[in-house]
């Protein structure tokens, strides 16, 4: 999970293939890939990985498809990805659209902390797995010194992430060459079918679903890559670039997810500390491997951390001047940042944090957490993409009209299957999250002398609450477990 800041100069220049490509690439390369031998260790052996990695890269190729006909098609449409839900499917979908995605941010922020906690406690034992006391304190004073930094006017987040895209892409490659190089053909053997060897269709399905929501939150921001089209020098550019780059991410996900389980066997990569390419790389070349990926999970988040700080703020600021959310969350200080907005995303990372010291594995937590809120969202986007294809609007030429409706309907299929995937405690979960949101809703609807809700309307915001309400239930009687 990661967030490319742009400079005025990047929008002056047009750039080439080469240039935008290597855009996508750091747009969708983040926090996520350090993680990813542990998680697929933990649900899945070889084949059940690659069966996985089919999947998410067939369905987010389709989701990044949709994103960019989505910007071609609808230019007008430029508020987010909350706009296309809105566009699709009325106000308050769009508004829950928004909420959730701004959720889905403030969540990934909050596993940030986890991870820096966690990557650190090499060195300061107490901070444990992220979930301490002394972890959560140290995070929450993290949280509001990134925000006096923001609203005193910090603008440098394109510098910052030019930094951390370098502390994250070497670390990477050389821990992929490093794996390589050790590879044990018998260990990789051993691993192919996963758990107890157990071969069956049933079998290889059920651990390839349980790795949904790690390569969902791998592949967050993968809407970005729509963004970069207005900085093509050849239209015709945008398309190669998002396949180059997409398949280029995405095989350095495989390689690193494979590689691992020639150098260690499911269950000793099941049971490592967190950054796992860490941990992975010490097993070969010994402790100063550990540090060399540390230091560069270090410097890679707080890159990130920052530009999605501010990326959950325009969630909100965005809405906000188009009067979708209320009209004190567009409120600007003397350095031009929201500081309501900066406030709410702050405050809600703060609750998650004091939520972490009730959760038994707090970074799979709010990974997962953070992969089910942006579900909707996503799923709300392929939707009226598909939309758009059944009610021929915008393709009066038919122009694409088919390619168009397969894209958007397997994009659409793909989503609502990570959303059964996800489970129904996630599912709850969320929904205890977007709950909330109404208030807002409500206050925005009033403050614009128009009706809150339809009949349609207040039917999903009372399945939303009754969610929220079953989620806290089974919460507090142990059906969920956290």
């Amino acid at each position: 999970m990661t967030a490319t800041e742009v400079t005025t100069s990047d929008r002056d220049n047009k750039v080439s293939l080469t240039t935008l490509t290597a855009m996508v690439v750091g747009s969708m390369i983040g926090s996520g890939v350090f993680l990813l031998p542990r998680r697929f260790g933990a649900e899945a052996g070889v084949a059940g990985a690659l069966i996985a990695w089919t999947i998410a890269g067939a369905g987010m190729l389709m989701l990044a498809f949709v994103f960019q006909r989505l910007a071609t098609r609808k230019p007008d449409l430029d508020a987010g990805i909350y706009a296309y839900a809105r566009a699709g499917f009325g106000d308050y979908v769009g508004f829950n659209s928004a909420f959730g995605f701004w959720a889905s941010a403030c969540a990934g922020n909050t596993s940030y902390w986890v991870l820096i906690m966690a990557t650190t406690s090499a060195l300061f034992p107490a901070l444990g797995a992220g979930d301490t006391v002394l972890a959560v304190i140290c995070s929450s004073i993290g949280v509001w010194l990134f925000f006096y930094l923001i609203i005193r006017g910090v603008k440098e987040a394109a510098i910052i992430n030019r930094i951390a895209t370098f502390a994250k892409i070497v670390p990477i490659l050389v821990f992929i060459v490093i794996a390589l190089i050790a590879f044990k053909a018998d260990v990789f053997a051993g691993n192919f079918w996963g758990g107890d060897g157990n071969y069956s269709a049933s079998s290889l399905f059920e651990q390839a679903k349980g790795t949904m929501l790690i390569t969902v939150f791998v592949f967050l921001g993968i809407e970005g890559a729509s963004v970069y089209s207005r900085f093509a020098r050849k239209r015709e550019d945008v398309g190669r670039a998002t396949v180059i780059g997409f398949l280029s991410v995405l095989a350095v996900f495989m390689l690193v997810t494979l590689s691992s389980y020639g150098v260690m066997t499911q269950s000793e990569l099941a049971g490592v500390a967190q950054p796992a390419m860490a941990s992975v790389l010490e097993s070969v070349v010994g402790e100063w491997g550990s540090v060399f990926i540390r230091v560069g999970v270090i410097l890679s988040v707080l890159g990130a951390y920052l530009a999605w700080t501010l990326m959950a703020a325009e969630i909100l600021y965005i809405p906000a001047k188009a009067k979708d959310m209320p009209k004190f969350l567009a409120k600007e200080n003397a350095n031009g940042a929201p500081v309501p907005a900066l406030v709410m995303a702050g405050g809600l990372v703060q609750l998650l944090l004091i939520l972490l010291l009730f959760t038994s594995e707090a970074l799979d937590f709010m990974l997962d957490l953070t992969a089910a809120l942006a579900l909707i969202p996503y799923l709300l986007a392929a939707a009226y993409a598909l939309k758009l294809t059944l009610t021929r609007e915008t393709y009066g030429d038919r122009r694409s009209l088919v390619p168009d409706m397969v894209i958007s309907a397997v994009a659409t299929i793909y989503t609502l299957f990570l959303v059964y995937a996800a489970g129904w405690d996630h599912l709850l979960l969320s929904c205890i999250l977007y709950a909330p949101g109404a208030l807002l809703y409500w206050k925005a609807r009033r403050e614009n002398n128009v009706r809150v809700f339809t009949p349609a309307e207040a039917v999903l915001c009372a399945v939303i609450v009754a969610g929220a309400v079953a989620g806290v239930i089974f919460l507090i009687t142990g059906a969920i477990a956290i």
